[in-house]
């Protein structure tokens, strides 16, 4: 009887409430277009980031990881947070911080606005993450649920390909000028580039500030809070009378049930029993498994990794671009497919997919490794008396480095360089330069960079024949 009068009611919706449906779907996905922008933003920007801003290693890191953390801060209190100020007021919210965030970001001088930003960017990721599928479950008609979970999910791959997108129009423009051989133009015009790149994801946050204050509050929340009248004619807005006053007593006895429940009356059985904690806590394995493979780092470094294996700046974003797009599309498969193949068919061909494409990586750097060349001897000539070393690297001094190396390279072809050195027990290396970047600065490697604050209190000053010299050692690959 139910579904005889829902289907009846939904063929006479009237236009504005249909209208008024596909708004509700076309904002509950803007949140999913920022959450895949809040995630997909630094890949793009980071090479120009890195180039231009001073940071260290550890830094910019930071700046990375900075929206994974405000984001596992704000999902323990998402919930809280709906329940008490509304989810619609929440959603917001979430999209006020993110705007604030951009800017906050793009003018940023120095480290502390740059992680305070990423990190308010992360928060609002956190809260739109829990907030906007709560909301789309609350307000859609039962028959539109999986539809508006699944285009927030989908729209969320779309926000990390079209911030991949962005980042591609700025890499074509850093070809144009880089062709023009002015080492201060490339750099002036990197410096410029990551700030666009964020500048650029400002107007899909505006939309989703907007377009949520013009939704209607949950009915189920109003109703919790005692506003049946509000939730009455929040349900009107998109449904028929019929299918609103269906609705409302369904809504009625759910409030009444968990009444009497927190009344004290007895639950007729425990969620704590086997049946119901053996497949949670399996659930919960998987899904940290699943992350585990560091999906989210290679979202975030994807570029960088790609850059880092011999690619040009151009390529490695054409290569963030097909990441992206393949994850998008497999995406909009799995949306498809979800109601009809199942929920565990498609973890488990993801399972698997996870595990070949791992496999291939490995295989693909480990044959990118056969072509590194060993250095470190004319590096470590170049090393001063106060232990300090400064090397630009060109294709001058790539051709130095690899004369008489046995290493088969051609000359003229671009190599890219990372340096791996020790102060005493003390490691670190420096990023992957390409001997084409005609900006790219000097590396500079110093005690301090390498050695502890603390630790270089106390550490001894280090000679040119002390056995606890500097120990750099080269690493140039051939760009495939």
């Amino acid at each position: 009887m139910t579904a005889e009068l829902s289907t009846s009611a939904a063929a006479v919706l009237d236009p504005k409430k249909v209208f008024y449906n596909r708004f509700l779907l076309i904002v509950a996905g803007l949140g999913g277009l920022l959450y895949g922008v809040d995630v997909g933003i630094i890949a793009g920007a980071l090479p120009y980031l890195q180039a231009t801003s001073g940071l260290t290693g550890n830094q910019l890191s930071s700046v990375v990881a900075a929206v994974l953390l405000g984001s596992v801060i704000s999902t323990l209190f998402a919930g809280l947070l709906a329940d008490w100020m509304g989810r619609k007021s929440l959603m917001a919210l979430s999209g006020i911080m993110f705007v604030i965030s951009i800017p906050m970001i793009a003018l940023a001088q120095g480290y502390g606005p740059l992680v305070f930003g990423r990190l308010l960017q992360g928060v609002s990721a956190g809260l739109i993450g829990v907030v906007v599928p709560l909301y789309l479950a609350e307000c859609l008609v039962a028959s539109s649920r999986g539809k508006g979970t699944g285009i927030f999910q989908w729209l969320l791959t779309l926000g990390i390909a079209a911030a991949a997108l962005i980042a591609l129009l700025f890499s074509f423009r850093l070809d144009l000028i880089a062709k023009l051989g002015d080492p201060q133009a490339i750099f002036n015009f990197k410096n410029s580039a990551w700030r666009g790149i964020f500048w650029v994801s400002l107007p899909p946050g505006i939309l989703f500030v907007i377009g949520s204050l013009m939704l209607a509050e949950s009915p189920r929340w109003l109703l919790r809070h005692g506003k049946k009248d509000k939730a009455y004619a929040a349900l009107l807005r998109s449904r028929t009378t019929a299918q609103a006053d269906l609705e409302l007593r369904e809504m009625e006895d759910v409030v009444a049930a968990e009444k009497t429940k927190a009344a004290g009356a007895k639950a007729k059985e425990s969620l704590l029993r086997r049946k119901y904690v053996i497949p949670f806590v399996l659930a919960c394995i998987i899904l940290a498994c699943n992350q585990a493979t560091g999906v989210n780092s290679i979202i975030a470094y994807n570029t960088d990794i790609l850059l880092q294996s011999g690619l040009s700046d151009l390529a490695a974003h054409i290569g963030y671009v097909v990441f992206t797009f393949v994850n998008f599309f497999v995406t909009f498969a799995a949306v498809v497919l979800v109601d009809r193949k199942g929920r565990k068919f498609l973890l488990s061909i993801g399972s698997a997919g996870i595990i070949l494409s791992m496999i291939c990586t490995g295989l693909i750097f480990r044959s990118t490794e056969s072509l590194r060349v060993d250095a470190r001897d004319a590096v470590q000539a170049m090393v001063s008396s106060d232990q300090k070393l400064t090397l630009r690297y060109d294709e001058t001094s790539a051709g130095a480095l690899l004369r008489n190396q046995a290493s088969g390279h051609e000359n003229g072809q671009p190599t890219s360089l990372v340096v791996i050195y020790s102060y005493g027990d003390f490691r670190a290396a420096t990023k992957a330069v390409r001997s084409d970047d005609a900006s790219a600065a000097a590396l500079e490697i110093t005690r301090e960079s390498c050695v502890p604050i603390k630790s270089s209190l106390s550490f001894p000053i280090l000679s040119a024949t002390s056995t606890r010299r500097a120990r750099p050692r080269c690493e140039s690959k051939m760009r495939r």
